[in-house]
């Protein structure tokens, strides 16, 4: 069973609070419920591993692919958008109920997954084993982690890099307000679209201090006491792009032959 929107990240809050509203409220219960859903399906599959024999040698990964699906959250690279939860359990260190807080991305599974198996990995292969975090031989494997978005209702191409103090996100389409379609619909993105969201601004680049506004709230990128770290963000960025070549780099991306793309207003 693949998690659906409703399904993902417990751990996330919205950018700043939703309205305290009859919507907002059955909004939250309805994501609650699904995520109890969710709870008792793992509850099933582990029992099934148990009752088998099979729990010992058996790797259980459980992620999502973004954040729940409030305004705000999936489809965006702050940290409620990207910020999922990775929970593993099996052989090679992954018990004994840790919570580690380091830096990690979805491309660091699979050469964890080689290590784990003792095979070798594919020369082209990016992200790093997340074993020395679980076996208590490092507490950090990134300096800096990704993230991306190009279409997915609408386009909207958006390129993060995040440190632990700092978070930088550009935008490369020139708008300059929501792309309407890329939030999902349910009732709190109608609560925002009665209260004017879709003419809000929305800046080409974003820089945030994740020590002192850890929410996201403040954009820095246009503080002239900032203009050191702006650069450097942007370097770290451009740096990546390179490295991987991507696209946005020769300008806009087209839409994969045969995709219907929704108008972003």
């Amino acid at each position: 069973h693949e998690p659906g929107p409703q399904e993902d990240s417990r751990f996330c809050l919205p950018p700043h609070p939703l309205p305290d509203t009859p919507e907002t409220r059955r909004d939250m219960a309805a994501f609650k419920a699904s995520a109890r859903v969710l709870d008792q399906g793992i509850g099933m599959v582990l029992d099934a591993l148990e009752e088998s024999g099979l729990a010992e040698d058996t790797l259980v990964i459980c992620t999502t692919d973004h954040g729940i699906a409030f305004p705000g959250m999936k489809c965006n690279l702050t940290d409620h958008g990207i910020g999922v939860m990775l929970m593993m359990r099996g052989p090679g260190g992954f018990t004994g109920g840790q919570a580690i807080d380091a830096m990690v991305s979805h491309i660091d599974l699979f050469p964890t997954i080689c290590d784990l198996l003792e095979i070798e990995r594919p020369p082209w292969l990016q992200g790093k084993s997340l074993l020395p975090l679980f076996r208590g031989e490092a507490e950090e494997i990134h300096g800096e982690i990704f993230a991306e978005v190009t279409y997915h209702a609408a386009y909207e191409p958006q390129r993060a890099v995040r440190t632990r103090r700092w978070k930088y996100i550009r935008r490369f389409d020139g708008r300059n307000r929501p792309v309407l379609p890329n939030c999902d619909d349910g009732p709190s993105k109608d609560v925002w679209l009665r209260h004017g969201w879709r003419d809000r601004p929305v800046a080409t680049e974003q820089l945030y201090d994740l020590v002192f506004d850890p929410n996201e709230t403040r954009n820095l990128a246009d503080d002239p006491a900032m203009a050191g770290v702006l650069e450097e963000m942007r370097g770290r960025l451009e740096r990546w792009m390179r490295a991987t070549d991507d696209p946005l780099l020769r300008g806009p991306v087209p839409a994969p032959p045969g995709a219907r793309v929704n108008d972003p207003d």
